[in-house]
């Protein structure tokens, strides 16, 4: 059995992991350095982990890095800059009081990850790896929905919000694996190891500078706030690390749709830390997850 045959599980289920700790941290600095300031702790204190972890990875394993082959720099522009931008649209439809509807939308990402991965990088899904991704976002869905959350649907501003936000980050997804393919001559852990350091080191300076201008202040209450700034950066770029790693070997869709157990997770967290019970529609929800997740892994 190759690693691509199964390596990718373990690195995205680490990935969604990190994920969960990393948002806790964010959503713990929020109230100090407003949304955007929150969210670029993961992109401006996590490089200089990335460096770390590229330079950890080059001494055990050896490798030689070399210039990238040209078709690293334009993938590396998609997938960075769609991810800022798929924050911005998200952050603008939950502004439109739709939250819920919006988490419903955004869920529809790895769907339309596995439509760019096919039209641009010719990433081929079989037809019960479709089912196992359809299934597992529906799962998704109505676990995210309330009662009432519906309503939202009519509204067609948000709508095309999510659905936007969704298809951003479903496009980032792609866009990181076409940078990670475009660097050659080195064994797969270094090329992620790389794209994450160059993604982080292009987000730092693009969203810095975009602070600085929009946002006086901002940058200044970020340092301020630098010690749990680094746990949350370094969760970030742990996280980021293992999201790359498995883009590596198989399609952002295969990773975006197993890491929907990220929402398996925050409901045990929610449920052990907060003691809300699951209704029978989480359950039935929940139960879809798995069931696509399965399918995913066993086909």
């Amino acid at each position: 059995m190759t690693p691509s045959a199964w390596l990718w599980i373990p690195f995205t289920v680490m990935g969604a992991a990190g994920q969960v700790v990393r948002n806790a941290m964010q959503r713990g600095l929020t109230a100090k350095l407003g949304t955007l300031g929150a969210t670029h702790i993961r992109f401006l204190f996590g490089f200089p982990f990335s460096l770390i972890f590229l330079g950890g990875i080059l001494l055990a394993g050896g490798d030689k890095l070399s210039w990238p082959e040209t078709g690293f720099w334009p993938w590396l522009v998609v997938g960075g800059m769609s991810q800022i931008v798929a924050t911005a649209l998200m952050l603008a439809a939950m502004n439109e009081r739709s939250f819920v509807v919006t988490t419903a939308y955004l869920k529809t990402e790895a769907i339309q990850a596995a439509v760019f991965g096919f039209v641009f990088l010719g990433d081929r899904l079989t037809v019960l790896k479709v089912a196992a991704i359809v299934i597992a976002t529906i799962g998704v869905v109505i676990t995210a929905l309330r009662p009432g959350g519906a309503k939202g649907f009519g509204n067609l501003r948000p709508t095309l919000l999510g659905l936007l936000a969704a298809a951003g980050f479903a496009l980032s997804a792609v866009g990181y694996r076409g940078t990670i393919l475009n660097v050659s001559s080195v064994s797969f852990v270094t090329a992620a190891s790389f794209t994450l350091v160059a993604t982080l080191l292009m987000q730092s300076f693009v969203l810095s500078a975009w602070l600085i201008v929009r946002k006086p202040g901002t940058m200044t209450a970020i340092f301020r706030e630098w010690k749990p700034s680094m746990f949350a950066g370094f969760m970030g770029a742990f996280a980021s690390l293992f999201w790359f790693l498995a883009f590596a070997l198989t399609a952002a869709a295969n990773v975006r749709t197993l890491a929907l157990v990220e929402v398996l997770f925050a409901q045990v967290a929610a449920y052990y830390s907060m003691k809300q019970p699951l209704s029978l529609r989480e359950l039935g929800g929940i139960t879809l997850i798995l069931i696509g997740v399965a399918m995913l892994i066993a086909v």
